[in-house]
């Protein structure tokens, strides 16, 4: 397989810095001489250029840095597009989770019929209205699948990006009241920790990928690693 790795360093989307520098940790931990090992072929692009959260205004504090969260999701989304016309698989590295919005953008607009899995703690299933922080890391999903303020939903063009039956949150621990009456609403496949503690991630991960590759051209996998580690 021909893979393409992009950085996305987004510290713009969650309060906790630090985030950005996940990109080098990555990348020091050897992800291309793994995959290359696994006998792929890897082309690292860099990175994108974030703008530093010290020196944007926040502007609406329900949707914190909104304007340059969805102009790096554009570019995000084109370079995705563009990887995969040229019949090469993309790896994206992060940042926080709102770099998901241009990355399965960019999937979508390739594949109409595209599923999720989240593997994450958290379901991301928030929007302006319900969001007790403002952080747009927390709204990604639920604006992917059409849900949520119309500066989040409509970038890529069209409506839902992906649609609430083949999406599947893995590993939910924390969520938040009202994030859980509108994954409800719209019949979000959630695994939880408990879950996977129980019946094993194994198991867990087939059902997951029956549920988001019903009747779809493809999954993409999406993963936060507070998933793996709540600290």
């Amino acid at each position: 397989m021909r893979i393409r790795v992009i950085g996305a360093p987004m510290d713009l989307g969650a309060d906790r810095r630090g985030v950005d520098i996940g990109t080098s940790a990555i990348r020091y931990a050897e992800i291309n001489e793994r995959l290359r090992r696994l006998g792929h072929s890897v082309k690292d692009m860099g990175n994108l250029v974030i703008p530093q959260p010290e020196i944007q205004p926040q502007g609406n504090l329900k949707l914190k840095y909104l304007d340059p969260i969805v102009g790096i999701s554009k570019e995000l989304s084109t370079i995705v597009t563009t990887i995969l016309q040229e019949g090469e698989f993309p790896v994206i590295l992060g940042g926080d989770h709102s770099i998901s919005l241009g990355s399965v953008w960019g999937v979508a607009n390739v594949h109409k019929n595209v599923g999720v899995i989240w593997v994450d703690a958290h379901a991301d299933f928030n929007t302006d209205q319900s969001t007790p922080s403002g952080n747009i890391h927390g709204m990604i999903l639920a604006a992917l699948a059409g849900i949520g303020h119309s500066s989040l939903t409509t970038v890529g063009g069209w409506q839902p990006k992906i649609h609430a039956e083949t999406i599947v949150i893995v590993g939910a621990r924390d969520l938040d009241r009202a994030e859980q009456d509108l994954l409800r609403a719209h019949s979000i496949h959630v695994f939880t920790m408990s879950e996977i503690d129980r019946v094993g991630i194994s198991e867990i991960m087939q059902r997951a990928i029956a549920i988001a590759g019903q009747q779809n051209d493809g999954i993409h996998l999406s993963l936060d690693m507070d998933a793996l580690d709540p600290k």
